[in-house]
C-alpha cells in the first residue's frame, strides 16, 4: 500500500519539510475558494487504496483552514482511500478557556501594574506563610477587572449614574450563583473529523491532555520536549545553571518534565485570583461572616461600590516559588496567544533578579497585538516551533532575538512508522 500525502495551504513550507525528510513529493491538490467564499478543492491524483495523510495546521484563517482539511479527507474517503490520517500539528479548538475574554483575547481582569501584589519565595524559606498572610492582608485593598462580566437586567452598568438600588444590582449580578457558559468545542469538532472519514489523528502538544478522548478514533499526541530539551542543552550558555519556569501552575507538569530530563532547577509562578466580597445576598449584614469590622449597614453600602468594572469583587495575587536571582530563566509553555502571560512571567523574573529571560513556546500563535507586546517585554529571546509559521514573528522581532525550532523530523518518522506499522513510543522521550 502506497503512501500518499496532501498539503492545506496553512503551513505549506512544513509540508514540503516533511515531504523531504520522507523522500517523497506532496501530491497534487488545487485549493481555492468561490466568489461567495465557499472552500473549492480538486485532488489531482488517485488515492484509491493507498494511505493518505493530510497536513493542515489549525491557524491562519482557521475556520476556512479547518474546513479545507474536513473536504480533502472527506473526498479522499469517497475516492476510496485505504486510510485517511489527519496530520494536524497545532490542533484548533482544543484550547479554550470557560472564561470570559475580550474581542482582542486578553482576559478581562485590570492592568498587573494595578492590581498585582507579588510574592516570592525560595523552597524552604521560613517566610513563605509570613508572605501568604502579608498578601492576604492586601486583599481588601485592591481591586481587579472581573473575569465575569456584570449583567444588569440590560443596563450598561459603566454608562449610568450610581445609585445603591444599581450597587445592589451589580452585586445580585456577580453572585447570583450563575456563572456565564462559555461553550468548549471539542467533541464537535471531534465528531466533525470523524465524521468526514478521517480514520487517525496526529498532533503535538494538545494544551489539554484529555481531548483525545473526544474522539472515538485513535489519536498520537508527539511531544515537542525532546527537541526543546535539545535545544536548551546545545543553544544555550551554561544551561547547567538555568532554571526551567513554569508560567502557571497548568503547566508545572511540562516543564518538570523538561527540568528532571536536563536536571535542572524548577520555579513556579503561581496566580491567584480570589473574591474580596462576602457571598450572600444584598441586604446581608457583616456579621454573616467575614473579616471586615461587624456592621449593621448592608455589606454592598458598607462597601460603597461604584458603578465601575475597577471596583470588581476579584482581585489577583502572583507568587513566585523557587530561586532566579543572577540565573538564567527559561520559561516553558505549550501554547502562546495574547503573551499576557509569559511577558508577566519575565517581567516578574527580571524584576527578582534573573539575568536573562528566555521563552520556549511550542506553539506560537501571537494574534492581535502580541508580538509588539513581546517586543516591548523583558524576554531576551524567544524559542517557538514551526508548527504555525513564524515569518511575521521573525519579522516583527528580528532573527537576533527568535529562534524557530524545526518539528518536521518528528512528523515525519511518525508518518513512516504509522505507515509500516512501527511503534512511535519512542519520538515521545528521544524525538527525532
Amino acid at each position: 500500500m502506497s503512501i500518499v500525502i496532501f498539503g492545506g495551504d496553512s503551513h505549506p513550507e512544513l509540508v514540503s519539510k516533511i515531504c523531504e525528510n520522507l523522500d517523497i513529493n506532496p501530491s497534487q491538490v488545487k485549493l481555492g475558494k468561490f466568489s461567495n467564499g465557499e472552500t473549492s478543492i480538486s485532488v489531482g491524483e488517485s488515492v484509491r487504496e493507498k494511505d493518505v495523510y493530510v497536513i493542515q495546521s489549525g491557524c491562519g484563517h482557521v475556520n476556512d483552514t479547518f474546513m479545507q482539511l474536513l473536504i480533502i479527507i472527506s473526498a479522499c474517503k469517497s475516492a476510496s482511500a485505504s486510510k485517511v490520517t489527519a496530520v494536524m500539528p497545532y490542533f484548533c479548538y482544543s484550547r479554550q478557556p470557560d472564561i470570559p475574554y475580550t474581542v482582542k483575547g486578553a482576559p478581562l481582569i485590570s492592568k498587573p501594574d494595578d492590581d498585582q501584589m507579588v510574592t516570592t519565595a525560595k523552597p524552604g524559606d521560613k517566610s513563605l506563610s509570613s508572605a501568604i498572610r502579608s498578601s492576604n492582608s492586601e486583599l481588601k485593598k485592591s481591586m481587579s477587572f472581573s473575569r465575569i462580566p456584570m449583567v444588569s437586567n440590560g443596563k450598561n452598568p459603566l454608562n449610568s449614574t450610581n445609585s445603591s438600588n444599581d450597587a445592589e444590582e451589580i452585586f445580585n449580578s456577580n453572585n447570583s450563583g450563575y456563572k456565564l457558559w462559555v461553550v468548549q468545542a471539542g467533541t464537535l469538532i471531534a465528531n466533525l473529523l470523524t465524521t468526514a472519514g478521517a480514520d487517525h489523528v496526529i498532533t503535538m502538544d494538545l494544551h489539554d491532555r484529555q481531548f483525545p478522548g473526544f474522539f472515538n478514533i485513535p489519536v498520537d499526541n508527539l511531544y515537542c520536549k525532546p527537541i526543546a530539551a535539545n535545544y536548551i542543552q546545545h543553544n544555550i550558555p551554561n544551561y547547567k545553571d538555568a532554571v526551567i519556569v513554569s508560567p502557571d501552575a497548568g503547566g508545572a507538569k511540562r516543564a518538570t518534565a523538561i527540568a528532571d530530563s536536563l536536571e535542572l532547577s524548577f520555579a513556579l509562578i503561581h496566580k491567584e485570583r480570589r473574591s474580596q466580597l462576602l457571598k450572600g445576598p444584598p441586604d446581608a449584614t457583616l456579621t454573616s461572616g467575614g473579616s471586615l469590622p461587624i456592621s449593621a449597614k448592608p455589606l454592598v453600602s458598607r462597601l460603597n461600590l461604584e458603578k465601575t468594572v475597577e471596583n470588581s469583587k476579584f482581585i489577583q495575587t502572583t507568587m513566585l516559588v523557587g530561586d532566579v536571582r543572577n540565573k538564567t530563566c527559561i520559561i516553558v509553555d505549550d501554547l502562546v496567544d495574547t503573551s499576557y502571560t509569559i511577558t508577566r512571567a519575565a517581567r516578574l523574573l527580571k524584576d527578582q533578579g534573573a539575568s536573562t529571560v528566555y521563552a520556549l513556546i511550542t506553539h506560537g500563535i501571537f494574534s492581535g497585538d502580541a508580538l509588539a507586546r513581546i517586543r516591548e517585554s523583558s524576554i531576551d529571546k524567544l524559542i517557538v516551533s514551526n508548527t504555525i509559521p513564524q515569518k511575521e514573528t521573525i519579522k516583527a522581532l528580528g532573527k537576533d532575538k527568535v529562534d524557530v525550532m524545526d518539528v518536521s523530523r518528528v512528523f515525519g518518522e511518525a508518518i513512516r512508522r504509522i505507515h509500516n506499522g512501527e511503534s512511535i513510543s519512542m519520538l515521545f522521550e528521544h524525538g527525532w
